[in-house]
C-alpha cells in the first residue's frame, strides 16, 4: 500500500508524510544556519535547558538522529531496535560530545540528519505504519517518527538560545507540533486540565480532566507556552502553572 493512502488516516497531525519530511529538512537547514555562527567558546554557554550548554544541546540531537536512525533500520530490516538501549552510554556520549568544538559538533549535526532522512526516505516508501518499541513500555506508530523528529528539531533549535524563538516558528509547522504536543498531554494526570483554542482552528483539550480554563492564541504562542519555551503574554485565559515539564 501506499504512503499516500496511510498519511491522512495515520498521522497524528494535519500533514502527509511528504509534507512533513519536506518541512522537517527545511527546519534542519534553518538549524545549520544558526548553529554554523556559534564559536567554539559559545558552544560552551548555557542553553535554555537547565544544566546543559549548547554542545549539549547539539549533541543530543544528532544522537537523537542516530538513535532514530538505528530504529527506522532495524524496522525495514526486521531487527527490532530500541532508540537508546544503554542509558548509561547515552549519558556518557552525550558528556563526551559536548567537549567538542563548533566544527566537528556542526558536522555531527549535518551526517547524523543526512542518514535519518534517507531512513526516513525509505520509511515513506514502505507506507508502513506499524508499531516499534522505542523503549520498555513506550511503544509508536513507525511513521509517527518524523513527527517526532520535526518536534526535536524545532524546540531544541529555540533551546539552544541562539535567537530562534517559538514566535520564529514557522504557521505550519507550530500547528502541527501543537496537536502533537496536545495529543502526547491528553490524558496526563500530572498535567492540568486545559481547552485549547488556536487561531487556526484547533480545539482540544488536554490533562486527564472534563473540565478546565480555556486558553486561547495562536499556534506558536500556545506552542511555546505548554513546552516551556514561551511566556503567557500573547495568550488568553493561560493560568499559571508551576515546574511545566520541558518535553
Amino acid at each position: 500500500m501506499s504512503s499516500s493512502s496511510h498519511d491522512s488516516a495515520a498521522l497524528p497531525i494535519s500533514a502527509t508524510m511528504a509534507q512533513l519530511r519536506r518541512r522537517k529538512r527545511e527546519a534542519t537547514q534553518n538549524l545549520l544556519g544558526s548553529t554554523i555562527a556559534i564559536s567554539d567558546e559559545d558552544w560552551q554557554q548555557d542553553s535554555r535547558l537547565p544544566g546543559w550548554t549548547r554542545a549539549h544541546v547539539a549533541t543530543h540531537l544528532a544522537r537523537n538522529a542516530d538513535a532514530l536512525t538505528r530504529v527506522v533500520h532495524g524496522f525495514l530490516t526486521h531487527n527490532p531496535a530500541q532508540l537508546y538501549p544503554d542509558q548509561a552510554e547515552r549519558e556518557r556520549e552525550l558528556e563526551q560530545g559536548s567537549l567538542r568544538g563548533a566544527l566537528e559538533l556542526q558536522i555531527d549535526l549535518d551526517t547524523s540528519a543526512g542518514m535519518l532522512n534517507s531512513v526516513f526516505g525509505y520509511l515513506e516508501e514502505s507506507g508502513a505504519d506499524d508499531e516499534v518499541l522505542l523503549a520498555p513500555g513506550l511503544r509508536m506508530p513507525v511513521n509517527w517518527l518524523p513527527v517526532a523528529r520535526l518536534n526535536e528539531v524545532v524546540l531544541h533549535h529555540i533551546d539552544l538560545d541562539c535567537g530562534f524563538t517559538a514566535t520564529d516558528v514557522a504557521a505550519d509547522i507550530a500547528r502541527w507540533l501543537l496537536e502533537w504536543h496536545c495529543l502526547r498531554l491528553s490524558g496526563r494526570e500530572d498535567f492540568p486540565t486545559l481547552r485549547i483554542a488556536s487561531t487556526s482552528g484547533l480545539r482540544t483539550r488536554v490533562g486527564a480532566g472534563e473540565e478546565g480554563p480555556e486558553v486561547h492564541g495562536s499556534d506558536a504562542a500556545l506552542l511555546g507556552w505548554l513546552t516551556g519555551r514561551g511566556d503567557a503574554e500573547a495568550l488568553v485565559g493561560a493560568p499559571e502553572i508551576e515546574n511545566l515539564e520541558l518535553p
